[in-house]
């Protein structure tokens, strides 16, 4: 049975926005799973890619690094796709054109259609379905976020998916959110912000004036003051 809010008086909110990655979709999971099916099919280990285990970690440092740079305005969405792969084989001695570009475009092709969740992403989703309306921000590529949310059931949760493509800003920009204010029809207080990026989730909230839980689950110790802080989904049972 699902717990139900044990706060008696009435929330004033009327929409939570949630972010993709991360959040309700497991990216860490589904990557890991493509890209160790990438390091088989091209045979990595025979073009000196030493373990799919030192071919995970190099990508995820780049990926990281490449993400920070998109989120900051610094480089766009297509120097993740060309150089993501580039820069990730390269250290081991493996760059060749052809494998690069035939590598990234399979990844970007299967990642998203791998369907593991967050846990209690589900659960949490069909709970809050019935008493708020639910929206997407998130920084993803437009026809990517759209095939991770098909993938994981998930699409008939949300009204809408505002991407930063469609917004023409990037979160923490307080423009990306009043854009999904305005599609919702609701003023700044009437909405709460769900994610776990402290920079691009919780500050962008902040600058748009909605309030905001940071999604926590390894409780990694920072400075921030966000709203809420939650180290499970099951925990905004609580607070919405």
């Amino acid at each position: 049975m699902t717990p139900e809010n044990p706060n008696d008086t009435p929330k004033q909110h009327k929409v939570i926005f949630f972010d993709l990655d991360h959040t309700l979709w497991d990216y860490e999971l589904n990557s890991a799973e493509t890209l160790r099916e990438l390091y088989e099919h091209h045979r990595l280990q025979e073009r000196g890619v030493t373990s799919h285990e030192h071919f995970l970690k190099e990508f995820q440092t780049v990926n990281a690094a490449l993400w920070v740079l998109y989120d900051q305005g610094l480089i766009d969405s297509d120097v993740i796709r060309k150089e993501r792969f580039k820069k990730v084989l390269t250290p081991f001695g493996a760059y060749e054109e052809k494998l690069c570009y035939d590598i990234s475009h399979e990844y970007l092709h299967t990642c998203p259609q791998k369907g593991n969740l967050i846990p209690h992403a589900f659960e949490v989703l069909t709970y809050l379905k019935k008493h708020y309306q639910l929206t997407v921000i998130t920084n993803g590529f437009e026809e990517i976020q759209h095939l991770k949310l098909a993938s994981g059931n998930l699409q008939h949760f949300f009204d809408h998916v505002v991407t930063s493509q469609k917004a023409g800003h990037k979160k923490p920009r307080k423009e990306i959110f009043d854009y999904a204010l305005d599609l919702n029809g609701i003023k700044h207080h009437e909405a709460v912000m769900v994610g776990d990026n402290l920079v691009t989730d919780i500050g962008g909230a902040r600058n748009a004036g909605v309030e905001a839980v940071y999604f926590n689950p390894e409780r990694v110790r920072h400075e921030s003051t966000p709203d809420y802080e939650i180290a499970s989904l099951h925990e905004l049972y609580a607070i919405l």
